[in-house]
């Protein structure tokens, strides 16, 4: 009998939540490897709130750059979750990853959980850098409570995005998704409130903002900050839950067909 085999710690079962972290950490590190996705979502919504929010805007008011804040944090996680979901998840389609996955003795669920994580610490890392520049640039002052209000609002606001990015991904191949993700991305942005009032916009836009779910996580973020009196935070807390849910089921249902 061989009891070195036996014996020897190499040969040990790993634990199970060790393939959790280690699906994880390597999905962290694909995309972190990946200029194309680690930049631009990284680096564009500090950019943008330094350039339209200080410099371009002439500097702005105090509440200003409070709000613009709240929208640009709303912003990043939503690239973030988006994108990290809907372009990988289309690729790893078209790559037929997901079937050799299926064969892996993997545990149930590492793969998406993997990708939540992944979102989960590239929009902390987002949040970070929009909290340094408003503190020291555009002289935001708030509440420690409030800072870290603002960072647990939209980290929870990734889930609902991640879901949507899923789905997304799910339907075109890797190289429409960006294109898809895009016509999504950016009229949701600007249609919700995050980068002006919703009182400037149109009246037909301004009516149809609450379909949107960055609409119900600025309202979220915007109250962190100050702003959105009157929001009832349950409400927009339960329909980004119930958006999460619709679409991991649609997602799902593609998936399994495919």
């Amino acid at each position: 009998m061989d009891t070195h085999a036996r014996t020897h710690p190499d040969a040990l079962p790993a634990p199970a939540w060790n393939a959790y972290l280690q699906e994880a950490r390597f999905e962290f590190l694909r995309l972190w490897r990946s200029p194309s996705f680690s930049l631009p979502v990284l680096l564009f919504p500090p950019l943008f709130y330094l350039l339209f929010g200080e410099i371009f805007g002439g500097n702005r008011s105090p509440e200003a750059a409070r709000y613009l804040l709240a929208g640009y944090s709303v912003f990043g996680i939503m690239g973030v979750a988006l994108f990290g979901f809907g372009v990988t998840v289309a690729v790893d389609r078209e790559q037929g990853l997901l079937v050799l996955k299926r064969a892996q003795p993997m545990p149930p669920g590492a793969y998406l959980l993997a990708k939540v994580a992944m979102a989960m610490l590239f929009s902390a890392i987002v949040l970070v850098l929009l909290s340094v520049l408003a503190a020291t640039v555009a002289g935001v002052r708030l509440p420690p409570l409030q800072w870290l209000g603002l960072v647990a609002t939209c980290l929870l606001g990734v889930l609902p995005f991640s879901a949507l990015g899923l789905w997304l991904g799910t339907l075109v191949g890797g190289r429409g998704a960006p294109a898809l993700i895009n016509l999504v991305y950016l009229p949701m942005a600007f249609l919700s409130g995050l980068f002006i009032p919703l009182s400037m916009l149109p009246g037909a836009l301004k009516s149809i903002a609450p379909l949107w779910p960055s609409y119900h996580l600025a309202r979220l973020a915007q109250r962190q900050v100050g702003f959105a009196e009157g929001a009832m935070p349950w409400l927009h807390a339960g329909v980004l839950l119930c958006i999460a849910a619709l679409f991991l089921f649609l997602a799902r249902r593609r998936l399994a067909a495919s």
